[in-house]
């Protein structure tokens, strides 16, 4: 016979020990995904496959589609009690992508501080080629602004050759002095002497001149040019002796008793005049146009 007593007291724990199985055994079915959502993420493994095997074929990584969650667990959500492992299994594909994430952001940081330092280098080469250009333009206008004076230069000192060249022989008559001899005499008068010496006197110290003498006496043909002649001989005598001219600052040519020129030019002949020579010498200072203008140039 049963003891209605003893039911009573091991009923309490009997319907415990129910609900506690019952409640384990919901939570192996919820960690128990069903057929469809273990089908669908065959599915979803095997298509993340395939895209990965083709993104490694591109040069350009893609990325993983991650904008719909996957459906995990019994109410299609992840499962509240996952474990670790499953988390980190869930996770690994995600930071594969970021990984490659970061290397491709690292690459093309790389890439562009490459191509700044080459951008870099390029304008600082380009710069210092500009800088050396200029330098030498600069130098080159210099030279040439020295070469252009060194060219005045030498076009005025090729100028001032050229009239010390046409000047060498010009001379102008600056003086005239006439040395009269008393008929049948050799010598030269105290009035002679005096003119010349005054002659002499301002001729000391300058350069350029010349005393050019032509010396008449009358008498026809040879002799008349031979007494003119010692008469010249006799003026440049006195010159060299007394008053130190050089010899060759002196030029005598004897014209016995040819009509002489007057101061028009002409002879007397040709004004209608008696030609009547007397014994003189005919002294006349010539002087270079050089000698006015540079007293310095050679002589």
């Amino acid at each position: 016979m049963i003891d209605i007593g003893n039911v009573r007291r091991s009923l309490p724990s009997q319907i415990a020990l129910v609900a506690l199985a019952t409640a384990l055994s919901f939570t192996a079915q919820a960690q128990q995904p069903d057929a469809s959502a273990t089908s669908t993420s065959s599915a979803a493994q095997t298509s993340a496959t395939q895209a990965t095997a083709q993104n490694s074929a591109q040069d350009t990584p893609q990325l993983k589609d991650l904008s719909k969650p996957a459906r995990e667990g019994f109410w299609g959500r992840v499962n509240p009690f996952a474990r670790k492992k499953w988390v980190r299994r869930q996770l690994e594909p995600v930071k594969g992508q970021v990984n490659e994430l970061n290397e491709v952001n690292a690459k093309n940081s790389q890439d562009i501080k490459d191509v700044d330092q080459r951008a870099q280098a390029g304008i600082s080469k380009a710069q210092s080629a500009a800088d050396a250009a200029n330098q030498t333009a600069t130098t080159a206008g210099e030279q040439a602004q020295q070469a252009n004076g060194i060219a005045g230069q030498a076009s005025s000192k090729v100028q001032q050759l050229t009239g010390t060249v046409n000047g060498l022989d010009q001379y102008a008559q600056k003086e005239t002095t006439t040395i009269d001899f008393r008929p049948g005499q050799m010598t030269l008068s105290d009035d002679a002497k005096k003119e010349l010496d005054g002659m002499a006197a301002n001729l000391k110290g300058k350069q350029g001149f010349v005393l050019e003498m032509t010396a008449y006496a009358p008498g026809a043909g040879v002799y008349g040019i031979q007494n003119s002649r010692r008469l010249a001989e006799v003026v440049e005598r006195y010159l060299v002796t007394q008053d130190d001219i050089p010899v060759y600052r002196m030029h005598a040519v004897a014209l016995g008793n040819a009509a002489e020129q007057t101061a028009s030019g002409t002879t007397a002949a040709a004004d209608n005049k008696p030609a009547r020579v007397t014994r003189h010498v005919e002294v006349r200072l010539m002087e270079n146009t050089l000698a006015a203008t540079d007293g310095t140039t050679p002589r």
